[in-house]
């Protein structure tokens, strides 16, 4: 059994479409982090960097302690290690696996981040920061783009947990002022996966817990003003 700690964001949304994909058993605890769930102590224990998702396996491979795991790259490689299942098992198709895996996690996830902060949800609209974020996002898409145009399906050529992390941060393509049009292969690569039963699946969960906006005016004064105080005072 997985207990999944998890919101209904691109992260969150990673590891159910591992978890659908795998078959493995598992429940969720929702962290709603527009209202500062995420800064329960209980849930630092679990992660310690306050952000979802994080997973604790009750059934680790090696038998003992339920094993707590905090970062969404780190929860795919766990449950991939743990299954054997959505990564390469040779040599230098892991190694390509991983590094479109870190890619997301170093550069995909953090620009698109910053382009839906400042094209979304800063109160002060800055051309600047705008534009630097929007042509970052759209050299990220093109980087896959180019990646995809020798034929292969899928990032590393089979489904692998490259794929599940790179397409949730896709999804709001438009959110991030970006046209799948213009990336023809990266398209095909975002459709092929949407039709998926276990990407239905795992999004048609995410409207059962969570139907707001994820971020409203009031979960913008938890996020947005955040600091070393934050996870340093007692609660």
């Amino acid at each position: 059994m997985i207990d999944l700690y998890y919101w209904t964001t691109p992260n969150g949304h990673k590891i159910t479409l591992f978890l659908e994909e795998a078959g493995l058993p598992y429940r969720i605890h929702p962290v709603n982090i527009g209202r500062g769930e995420q800064f329960a102590p209980e849930f630092l224990r679990i992660a310690p960097n306050n952000r979802i998702p994080a997973i604790v396996d009750q059934a680790p491979a090696d038998g003992g302690a339920p094993v707590p795991v905090f970062e969404s790259g780190a929860i795919l490689l766990y449950l991939a290690d743990k299954t054997g299942r959505f990564i390469p098992q040779d040599l230098r198709g892991r190694n390509e696996a991983l590094q479109w895996l870190f890619w997301q996690m170093g550069g995909l996830g953090p620009m698109a981040g910053q382009n839906h902060h400042f094209v979304q949800y800063a109160p002060e609209k800055i051309p600047y920061a705008m534009d630097r974020y929007v042509k970052e996002t759209a050299r990220l898409y093109g980087v896959l783009d180019k990646h995809l145009a020798d034929g292969r399906d899928y990032i590393a050529g089979e489904y692998s947990i490259a794929d599940m992390a790179c397409y949730p941060w896709i999804v709001p393509h438009e959110r991030q002022r970006q046209d799948l049009a213009d990336f023809p292969r990266l398209q095909a690569w975002f459709e092929r996966i949407r039709a998926r039963p276990a990407t239905e699946r795992a999004y048609a969960l995410a409207q059962t817990i969570n139907t707001a906006p994820t971020v409203d005016e009031a979960a913008k004064k938890v996020l947005f003003g955040q600091d070393a105080g934050t996870v340093q005072r007692p609660r």
